[in-house]
């Protein structure tokens, strides 16, 4: 049988019990109680029935104690498990950040977690979860910060003001409808696609600042989009201008997409081809236009924001059919994810009645 390793001598029993006492680590507690037992002649049997241990831990905390007194005995934060990635790994990983995705390969204009992840098992053969991918990208030194822009001379009290009086809203267009004929909340908005393209953020070394291609042409279209989140449901047209005809023919396609039997109360901003009075509204739709200047109450923006994220930024546009093709593609990639729809666009003010 091994020679147990014996204690330090600047200490006894007493001095661990009234250690003990203020103690607020309740593990710090019983193992110093478990120790004070063998300073009192106790066996480490009997220390280790006093912790709750077997022999051996009793062992590991004398071996702790002597090396550093009372601090020893506090619990430490867990190693966790050793990391999927090794250093060549990491090395290509970081490559791959900084040569950015190629848009017509990978299918984004910024790396996503889920695409690097994607692409470690592809490349290395390892299994990896986007928020362990996560934790190791932070340790590299990477971050990707984004910020949401607000218009500088909007009105928060007006803001405050429409959110508490939809719910009434709401309710008034029921009563302006036939008994059980059922309300779906649309909003509509309008984005610029064009060869004048916004640059993204994406994944680089801090302290460097990633370039990307920029076209100064100015051939563009307005992609006209419209969603209803309860139902993951959208509805878009592609138009070459702002207009009123532009706008009959979108309202025209979202009434197309509205559920059978429902009426659409379709929030929208207070643009001039909104609300003009030489506009036809179909028969299954309510205009309700938002307060001036508040764009996060209409979630159709934050809509653009992912779509020009992934899909759009970061491109060079060779011509204007090239701009219709790649903006009705972005519009069927959302579409195609009505969860995203329905992530994006729910809001309480708006939903909640």
């Amino acid at each position: 049988m091994a020679t147990p390793v014996p204690l330090r001598s600047d200490f006894d029993t007493s001095t661990l019990r009234q250690a003990a006492r203020p103690s607020r680590d309740a593990s710090q507690t019983r193992r110093l109680l478990a120790l004070a037992m063998i300073y009192e002649g106790g066996t480490r049997s009997d220390a280790a029935k006093v912790g709750g241990v077997t022999r051996q831990i009793v062992r590991d905390w004398v071996v702790r104690f002597n090396a550093e007194g009372q601090d020893g005995l506090l619990d430490r934060k867990s190693p966790g498990a050793p990391s999927r990635l090794g250093p060549d790994e990491r090395q290509a990983l970081a490559g791959k950040l900084e040569a950015g995705p190629i848009p017509a390969v990978d299918g984004v204009v910024r790396w996503r977690l889920v695409d690097l992840a994607q692409w470690v098992f592809e490349e290395f053969r390892i299994p990896i979860s986007v928020q362990t991918l996560s934790r190791e990208l932070r340790a590299m030194g990477y971050r990707k910060l984004s910020a949401r822009p607000r218009h500088h001379a909007q009105n928060e009290f007006e803001l405050d003001a429409f959110k508490r009086t939809s719910s009434p809203r709401w309710q008034r267009s029921r009563r302006a409808r036939p008994a059980g004929k059922p309300v779906e909340v649309w909003f509509q908005d309008e984005m610029r696609v064009g060869q004048k393209n916004p640059i993204t953020r994406r994944w680089a070394k801090r302290g460097t600042r990633p370039a990307a291609p920029r076209d100064q042409r100015t051939a563009s279209a307005y992609l006209f989009g419209a969603i209803c989140p309860k139902r993951g449901a959208g509805a878009a047209l592609v138009m070459p201008r702002c207009d009123t005809h532009a706008m009959a023919c979108h309202l025209a396609e979202i009434s197309r997409n509205v559920a059978p039997g429902a009426h659409a109360v379709v929030l929208l901003d207070q643009a001039g081809w909104h609300m003009t009075p030489k506009l036809p509204i179909p028969h299954n739709i309510t205009l309700m236009p938002l307060p001036p200047k508040a764009p996060e109450l209409n979630p159709v923006e934050n809509l653009w924001q992912f779509i020009r994220d992934n899909w759009l930024s970061n491109r060079i546009f060779q011509s204007y059919d090239d701009i219709l093709d790649h903006a009705c593609r972005a519009w069927r990639n959302i579409e195609a994810q009505p969860w995203r729809i329905m992530s994006i666009g729910m809001r309480q003010w708006a939903h909640g009645f």
